[in-house]
This record gives structure tokens, C-alpha cells and sequence, in this order.
């Protein structure tokens, strides 16, 4: 700092302003003693705020950089103010042609709605040569079609599903009447269970087995429930096995 800005610089302020600051609470308090008035401390603490706002002015120096930069700040900002003025004004622009464009579509559905209704009011025709028995006919008629037309779209055929098998039924031992078993398992009866040719075929040491074959519909009948039905003859049969196994 140079010689000759001291006379422009004040060293001493602080003191002056807490001087001043001692002062001003002095006559607040004595205020206080006499009639409390809370308008003399705001109005104190107001003038203090004011002088450190006043200090921290003083002490700010912008140089031309900072000022170049400040004042770039608030052109950009002005610049933006304008760009979302013009947009809220497009906005709203657009806002009025949707509402009008609305209501312009609410009256055509009235207007739509009013001939519908005169278009069905019309349609009853009074100078019709037609007697009320001839359109109860046609419309029966009408019924009717509709209803074999419906009937016969529902129909559908339907697919039963089946299975055919090949049993082998083998017996106790060479003594067991094969014919007399055969005629026992044909006795099994159930809807759905169709009995098919057999034949006997050897097996070991003079001992044979029955082979027949069946069909079957698989929602009707179990194979499980065929074998144990054919295990149940225990005078004849010692074990029964699926030797074959074909969908229909």
C-alpha cells in the first residue's frame, strides 16, 4: 500500500463501531429499565446488519474478470427468461387450438348421435304392404336358420382316444387249463374294453402261456386295473405282462 492512502484508510473503525454499537445498547437497556419497548432491540440489531452489510461491500473488489463474468451470467440468464417466455406462449397457443378442436369433435358426436336416432324412427315404415303375420314368419324363419346354423358349428366330432395291447398271461405250471383261463379273462367285462384273438405260445419244460390281445379306451379303462382284474384269478394265472403297446 502506498504513503500516500493511509489518509484514505480508516485503521482504527472497528473500535469507533464497537464504541458506537456500546452505546446504542447503553440507551436500549435504559430504555428497558423505564418502559419495555421490543422496537428500539429490532431497530438496533437492524443498524448493526446494516453496517456489517456495509463493511462487506467495502471490502469487495471486483476486478475486470470477475465483472466480464458476472455480467456474461446475467445476459445467459436473460437469454433463457426470453426462451421459456416464447415457450409458455406456444404453449398456451397450443393449449387454446386443443380445447377448440374438443369441443368442435363434442358437437359432431351430438349431431351423429341426433341422426342415429331420426335414422331409427325412420326405419318403421307404416306404408308397408306387409302384414304382421308375414314378418312373424320371417322373422321365425330367421330364428331358425340361425339357431341349425349354431347348432351345427358347435357340433364337433370327437376323437376317443384308444390302445391296443398284447398280454401275456402265464400260469402256475404245465397242468393249468389254458382254455379254461382264457374263458375266465374274457369274463372280465367293462365299457370300453374290446376282447381280441389269442393264442398259446411255449414257453419252457412243456409249460405255455396266453397270448391275447385287447383294446381299450383310455378314458374308460385302467391297463393297471386290467392287469390286477386278471391277477385276481389266482387258480390259473401266476403273473401278467404287457408285451405290447399301441396308440389308435
Amino acid at each position: 500500500m502506498k504513503v500516500q492512502d493511509f489518509d484514505k484508510f480508516w485503521v482504527d473503525k472497528h473500535r469507533y463501531d464497537f464504541a458506537e454499537k456500546q452505546y446504542h445498547e447503553f440507551f436500549a437497556m435504559d430504555a428497558e429499565t423505564t418502559i419495555y419497548s421490543p422496537l428500539v432491540s429490532e431497530i438496533a440489531k437492524a443498524r448493526e446488519h446494516l453496517q456489517n452489510s456495509l463493511e462487506k461491500i467495502d471490502e469487495v473488489d471486483l476486478n475486470p474478470g470477475a465483472k466480464t463474468e458476472l455480467l456474461t451470467r446475467i445476459l445467459f440468464l436473460e437469454n433463457d427468461n426470453k426462451i421459456l417466455k416464447s415457450t409458455i406462449s406456444e404453449l398456451s397457443h397450443l393449449y387454446r387450438e386443443v380445447t377448440t378442436r374438443l369441443e368442435v369433435l363434442e358437437q359432431k358426436i351430438k349431431l351423429s348421435n341426433g341422426k342415429e336416432t331420426s335414422n331409427k324412427d325412420d326405419q318403421f315404415d307404416i306404408f308397408s304392404s306387409e302384414s304382421d303375420e308375414e314378418i312373424a314368419e320371417k322373422a321365425w324363419i330367421r330364428e331358425q336358420r340361425l339357431a341349425e346354423y349354431s347348432a351345427k358349428k358347435s357340433r364337433k366330432p370327437t376323437i376317443l382316444a384308444k390302445s391296443s395291447l398284447i398280454l401275456d398271461v402265464k400260469p402256475w405250471d404245465d397242468e393249468t387249463n389254458l382254455e379254461v383261463m382264457e374263458k375266465e379273462i374274457r369274463k372280465i367285462f367293462l365299457d370300453g374294453l374290446l376282447w381280441g384273438a389269442s393264442k398259446f405260445v411255449p414257453v419252457a419244460f412243456g409249460i405255455q402261456k396266453l397270448s391275447i390281445s385287447c383294446v381299450v379306451e383310455d378314458e374308460k379303462v385302467s391297463i393297471d386295473w386290467l392287469a390286477e382284474e386278471i391277477e385276481k384269478l389266482e387258480d390259473f394265472v401266476q403273473s401278467v405282462d404287457v408285451a405290447a403297446f399301441n396308440k389308435i
